[in-house]
């Protein structure tokens, strides 16, 4: 899902507007020529960032250039680009300097109510002593110093205009449907999920067996509920799926069919619930169809099911090391949680499909889970919580060098997915990303909730584009 902020390269004729725009946009996209005025009509691109991007033809074009139809026709369509933009690019050329040009186009986009970031191109070699101090003369706050033809200077511009997006976080979109939740329950099989199904809807709407692998086909059924304690109806969608099989057990083409649309259904949904037998735990099985759900991008609750046998048999012969019923279950939560180490602290439900105990407690787990899913994380406050995390456990070096995130900013939800800006994607590890995933999915109250990164390291960019 993309963002509708748009970011506009505007300035004078030949200050290399188009080179930059064509890198922000990842590719070649506008024609880069010496001649002044190549540019003409506004070229529009999205960014990876998830902003649109226009680059507009040069402002103040000497009648030598081009024809006067043709500078009308530019600069009316630059103005509109400039009107329209959430955030002015000004560009100018370092390595010419400022002139009148310049502060002309300066006092026109006071006028326009726009506060620009200064884009001094051209400093194409860094080490040397341009003068851009002589830009602070134009008056504007944000100013960066980069080469549009060698890259330098992009990680700065990129961070800088996050940075400047109005209300960046704020435009992130809500999930589309039509109002209902809709909940998927997996499996291996006979672990109860049929049941589990009919004991919500209060009818034998699904056939129930105690032969695994009775549920061939995905089942769609929707559930009004109405909370006793509630004025508002609760509007679900219940999909009852075939059991999981282990891939070497998938031995006819029924059994992999019906694992190809539970699948698919795990791809529709906005929540998944893992259903357990309290009497076998967690197995390998249960271990990869949690996987594949994050991956996957859904919302992950594990419910417990045959808690009432679990119970009945610790009530018969109690095991030792256990004082009561109570402490017998917060063992097994914590067991779970041991098996399930990967997971994003996903909420647990032990209940019973036979008896109705708790049946109902996970649809607010459900409710929760997909609002949860259209949350936006504030970019300052996720700044600062990976600058913290860093600062107390810094990633170990590799080849004497540590991962290090410049900037980060929300891009996606649904699942939720972060833009980290670093110094080199192949120095975060598995161990680090997990530490860095818990400690936003725990701060930003995201149990549940997959988190993914997507990573701009310098030196994959500066590759990219040798390409």
């Amino acid at each position: 899902m993309s963002l509708t902020l748009s970011v506009a390269i505007v300035g004078r004729p030949n200050v290399g507007k188009s080179r930059l725009f064509n890198r922000l946009a990842g590719k070649r996209i506008s024609i880069v020529h010496d001649r002044p005025g190549v540019t003409r009509d506004v070229v529009i691109a999205d960014s990876s960032e998830g902003y649109t991007l226009m680059d507009t033809g040069g402002i103040g074009m000497q009648p030598e250039m081009t024809s006067v139809e043709i500078q009308d026709a530019t600069e009316y369509q630059a103005d509109f680009a400039i009107r329209a933009a959430d955030l002015l690019l000004f560009v100018v050329d370092g390595r010419e300097g400022l002139i009148p040009l310049d502060e002309t186009l300066a006092k026109k986009f006071r006028k326009m109510g726009k506060k620009p970031v200064l884009v001094v191109n051209k400093i194409d070699e860094p080490e040397k002593n341009y003068s851009i101090s002589e830009f602070d003369k134009l008056g504007f706050e944000k100013v960066v110093g980069v080469s549009a033809e060698h890259g330098h200077g992009f990680d700065q511009l990129l961070s800088c205009i996050l940075e400047n997006l109005p209300e960046f976080e704020n435009l992130l979109p809500s999930g589309e449907g039509d109002g209902r939740t809709k909940i998927a329950f997996v499996g291996r099989p006979n672990v109860g999920k049929s049941s589990l199904c009919n004991r919500l809807l209060d009818m034998e709407r699904l056939i129930v067996s105690d032969v695994p692998g009775t549920t061939r086909e995905t089942v769609e059924l929707d559930l009004d509920y109405n909370a006793e304690d509630r004025e508002e109806v609760w509007k679900f969608r219940l999909f009852d799926t075939a059991g999981l099989k282990r891939h070497k057990r998938i031995d006819t083409s029924l059994d992999y069919f019906s694992s190809v649309r539970t699948k698919n259904a795990i791809e529709s949904v906005d929540v998944v619930f893992l259903v357990l037998d309290s009497r076998e735990g967690v197995t390998k099985q249960d271990k990869i169809m949690a996987d594949h759900i994050l991956k996957e991008g859904r919302a992950l609750s594990i419910i417990v099911n045959k808690w009432d046998l679990a119970l009945e048999s610790f009530r018969k012969d109690p095991l030792p090391g256990y004082e009561d019923e109570k402490d017998f279950r917060k063992s097994y939560l914590k067991s779970i949680r041991k098996e399930l180490f990967f997971l994003p602290d996903s909420p647990i439900s032990f209940v019973s499909a036979l008896t109705g105990y708790s049946i109902k407690d996970f649809l607010q787990v459900a409710r929760d889970l997909d609002a949860r899913m259209d949350k936006v994380l504030s970019t300052s406050a996720l700044n600062k919580v990976i600058g913290e995390m860093w600062e107390h456990r810094p990633p170990a070096k590799i080849k004497g060098k540590r991962f290090k995130v410049f900037y980060a900013v929300q891009v996606e939800n649904r699942p939720f997915r972060v833009k980290l800006f670093c110094n080199r994607e192949e120095k975060l590890n598995d161990q680090y990303r997990r530490y860095l995933e818990k400690g936003i999915q725990q701060k930003f109250g995201l149990s549940g909730c997959p988190l993914k990164f997507s990573l701009a390291g310098k030196e994959q960019r500066y590759q990219e584009e040798k390409a």
